[in-house]
């Protein structure tokens, strides 16, 4: 009996301890208990990925042509529903928001299908993609409406919205949207918006009218222990399997707050409410995009090419000499253009068919020509 006695002790003492230590460091299968934060406004430093250098930087004038792809729900791999997004967000594959290399987070930007003629305004709050060839990452949600949930990729344009931008910046950082955060100087690389077809229409899609988030999202797999704390790191497959349940939205610190719209910036003061910064649902914490109504515009489609641009140059001789050395490659030619007034002339291989096309092509050319690049003209 007085073994038992000792035995039943010994074994409260380790329950205790062991629930002690729970109440400490938390439970691995509970939520942690600290508040998740916002994010801050970040334009960041340069960075190097895979070889590659990038240099974020307030370009508000930004307008750029080139393929999209979408992550977020991925069924093998990582699962980057819930994670924490460059800036410090939670990324929601239900919200409209996106990824980019260099722009600055989080900024409005829209993002036009140029094979639909649909256009939606998207938060970018992350970095990527860091696949060659690949301009922007959206949402998986943003990839539904646009229209390319399916394919995985399409030929898009994207454009900063500026002055939204500067008021988004400046609502969560209280300074002067007119400032501009410094960044390291670098060679400018000239691109052309694609005009709209003559006499193309648009017309504005809002609430009900647009479809509800895609039975194919996949369940949240993500680990509530991991999720305040791990960060987007690469970028996934761009081809994922369907599954059969929606995420569930993620909630973070504007969820509970009463007057999430009017959240305080890092200076200390108050940030302007959404309305008053953009009517465009990306505009809103990402906690509450998901249950918000967007607006989509549903343009006319655009005829549009693909190429492989391996360099523009102000000397039409150096632009041959190059364009010489990749014809081995395929179809290599110079194609003059007006940027901003200064004559440049292009050096691309092409017309490739398709994204797969372009992508093997930017396999063999980016071997030769680091810088190479795929373009939508």
């Amino acid at each position: 009996m007085l073994a038992v006695a000792l035995a039943l002790g010994a074994c409260a003492q380790i329950k205790f301890g062991a629930q002690a230590a729970k109440s400490i460091s938390g439970s691995a299968d509970a939520p942690p208990q600290s508040v998740r934060p916002l994010g801050t406004y970040k334009v960041g430093e340069p960075y190097q990925i895979a070889g590659t250098w990038y240099y974020p930087a307030e370009d508000w004038s930004y307008s750029e042509t080139g393929v999209a792809s979408f992550y977020g729900g991925e069924r093998t791999g990582t699962n980057f529903h819930g994670r924490l997004t460059a800036n410090g967000e939670l990324y929601d594959m239900n919200a409209l928001t996106a990824a980019h290399t260099t722009l600055p987070m989080p900024s409005l930007v829209r993002v036009t299908n140029l094979d639909n003629g649909r256009a939606i305004v998207l938060r970018v709050n992350d970095r990527g993609p860091f696949a060659r060839g690949r301009i922007i990452d959206v949402s998986r949600r943003a990839a539904q409406l646009l229209g390319f949930e399916g394919q995985g990729t399409a030929r898009v344009r994207v454009e900063m919205l500026a002055e939204e931008s500067q008021r988004l910046k400046a609502s969560l950082t209280g300074r002067d949207e007119t400032q501009t955060v410094a960044a390291v100087p670098r060679t400018a690389v000239a691109s052309d918006a694609l005009p709209p077809l003559p006499g193309a229409r648009e017309a504005r899609v809002t609430g009900a009218a647009l479809p509800p988030p895609s039975a194919t999202l996949p369940p949240v797999q993500t680990d509530p222990a991991r999720a305040g704390t791990a960060t987007r790191q690469g970028r996934p497959r761009e081809t994922q399997a369907p599954l059969a349940r929606q995420a569930a939205p993620i909630r973070t610190e504007a969820a509970n707050d009463p007057a999430p719209a009017a959240a305080t910036g890092r200076a200390g003061a108050p940030a302007a409410p959404a309305s008053a910064v953009s009517r465009e649902v990306a505009a809103l914490p990402v906690d509450q995009q998901a249950a918000a109504r967007p607006t989509m515009t549903q343009g006319q489609p655009q005829r549009t090419s693909l190429w492989v641009q391996a360099g523009a140059f102000g000397s039409y001789e150096n632009a041959y000499r190059l364009s010489v050395r990749l014809s081995r490659y395929g179809s290599s030619k110079v194609v003059p253009a007006t940027v901003n007034g200064s004559q440049l002339y292009r050096v691309r291989v092409g017309p490739l068919a398709d994204v797969q096309t372009a992508d093997r092509a930017l396999e063999l050319v980016a071997a030769d020509v680091p810088e190479a690049r795929i373009v939508v003209d």
